[in-house]
Order: C-alpha cells, then structure tokens, then sequence
C-alpha cells in the first residue's frame, strides 16, 4: 500500500496533468515512475459494460486494491466535458490522490449528447451506482463507504447520482430493488442549476446543446437540476469552485451551499479566490485535497492507518 506522505506528490501530479497541461511536462517522468507501482498495488478491470441503452454500451474500470480482500470505501468517478465531450480515460490521473488512500475507484462514462441527449447521462450514472452495489462482493466495495465525485458535468453528475429520489424514476434503464445511498459527494465545480444554463444572461452553449431543442427542454432541465433535490437526509456535500469561473457560474456553488445549510446537511464550499473553470494551482491543489481529506474523515470514511502518516 502507498504511504500517506506521498499523497502530496499525487496531488501535484494528478493537478499539473490533469488540470494544466502546461504543467505537466515536468511531471511526465514521476508519473511513469509511479505508474508502474499503481499497477503492482492495484487489480485493475477495464472497459466493464454496466448497462445497455440505445443500442449503446455504457462502460467503466474498476481500479481495486491488492492488498487484503476489502471491504474497501469506494469512489465513484465522473468525468467533466459538459455533457458534450471529455472521457474515462482522459481523466484517470484526477483520481490518483484516492488510490493513495487506499481506496477502490470505478471509473465511469456515460451517454454524451451526440449519443443521447439529457437526461441520459443522469440515468447511466445511477446505473453505475447500482452496478456498484450488485458488485460489492465481487469486487470488495464497501457500499456503507461509497462517495461520488467528479468535474464540471462530472461534478453535476456525482450530485445529481447523490441526491435523486428513486421517485423521480429516472433509474428505469436498470431497474433493481437496491437503495442507491452514497455516503458522501465531492463536487468539482458542478452544475446545480441546468435550467439558468440553457436561457438567458448565463447561457451556456454546452448546457444547450445537451438539451436540444426539445419541447420540454425546460421541465428536463429542472428535472436533472440538483437543487430541485436539496431536502433533510442527504449525504455530506463538499464542493470545491472558483469564484472567478467563466464555464459555471460560481453563484451555483453558493446557491447549492446556502440551500443544504438550510436544510441541515453537512456540507462545505471550498471556494478558490480567483479561480477559474480548474487549472488551480499547486498550492490550491494541496489545499483543497487537505479539506477532502478532513471531510472524509469527519464522515468517517478514510482508512489512513497512524504507521502510514510519515
């Protein structure tokens, strides 16, 4: 297993690759280095298809630790893109900081717009979180220990994952008697309002293509908006978002905050003071892993043993 004092090297290398590709080149070298530890400590499962919708397979890695049978707290990743565009596979060095922890990670896409459009990509990550649950045995995943995260639409994504009631329906794609319950979201930057994206001064051109032109735009775009489901009971809520960010108005993280507040969630806004849409720097990188890891903790979800904090 990885040492915690080596998270802080993840953490340099998953934010100069993964968020500044200017950065990165200094970084290539490291990273290779440790690829190959990743792979010694880690059984990893690619390309995994968990549902079928359209003609269209839905497809996600399982990334598990060697080292004992688990159960082990389990972070399910979302990839940002706006609906539109990005994959599992260009995001997988966002995720390093939780393999260091220990932790097992599944890596999931979902429907993009010129496949699908909304809400499709909201009905395939749920689908996820079932397949997680099914699978727990097989592949050690503690399901009281299950926390979403991901960027941008990815961070929409882990909220919408974590909040929608199973009334709303929007799981038929793979219906089951499960309970999909999280333990905790980590929201990168997410979209909490998809309605104020697709009309007026905050149009978005992504939030409209990923709607279309259908005639109930509106109504869906309500229905996939994660403050529609703020309410008593929700898990932990923690979102990171720059209060500069030209791509998702910081307003919808402050929004998001002041709602689970009023509902008495647990929750925290990590706020980034100038930040823009990612791309935040080394510093805010190691800051903002240093609150995840706090919040973890207070949910009572990290596993650092006291001999690996070196």
């Amino acid at each position: 297993m990885f040492r915690m004092h080596r998270l802080g090297a993840w953490m340099l290398i998953a934010a100069a690759i993964a968020f500044g590709p200017s950065a990165a080149t200094a970084q290539l070298s490291e990273a290779a280095a440790w690829s190959t530890q990743v792979r010694n400590q880690y059984r990893v499962a690619t390309n995994i298809t968990y549902l079928t919708a359209n003609n269209w397979e839905a497809k996600l890695d399982v990334y598990t630790p060697q080292e004992g049978p688990g159960p082990h707290p389990t972070v399910l990743y979302f990839h940002g893109g706006g609906w539109t565009g990005g994959s599992k596979e260009s995001s997988v060095l966002t995720f390093l900081p939780y393999l260091e922890m220990g932790w097992a990670v599944v890596n999931v896409e979902y429907r993009l717009a010129r496949v699908s459009l909304a809400p499709a990509a909201v009905e395939d990550c749920l689908c996820a979180l079932r397949w997680v649950i099914r699978n727990a045995t097989d592949y050690g995943f503690d399901t009281d220990k299950i926390v979403l995260t991901g960027n941008s639409a990815g961070g929409h994504l882990a909220l919408t994952t974590g909040m929608i009631p199973a009334s709303e329906g929007l799981d038929r794609q793979c219906p089951g008697n499960e309970t999909l319950k999280v333990a905790a979201i980590v929201n990168w930057y997410g979209i909490t309002d998809v309605a104020e994206l697709i009309d007026g001064a905050n149009q978005r051109a992504y939030a409209v293509t990923w709607l279309g032109s259908m005639p109930s735009r509106k109504e869906i775009a309500e229905r996939v908006s994660p403050l529609k489901y703020v309410r008593a009971g929700l898990p932990p809520v923690l979102t990171i978002h720059g209060d500069a960010d030209p791509t998702v108005p910081y307003t919808q993280a402050t929004r998001l905050h002041d709602a689970l507040a009023k509902a008495g969630i647990r929750q925290e806004l990590v706020t980034v003071p100038a930040g823009k849409h990612g791309g935040f720097s080394r510093s805010e990188m190691t800051r903002i892993y240093s609150r995840i890891q706090e919040f973890l903790r207070g949910a009572g979800l990290t596993r650092v043993q006291s001999s690996a904090v070196r």
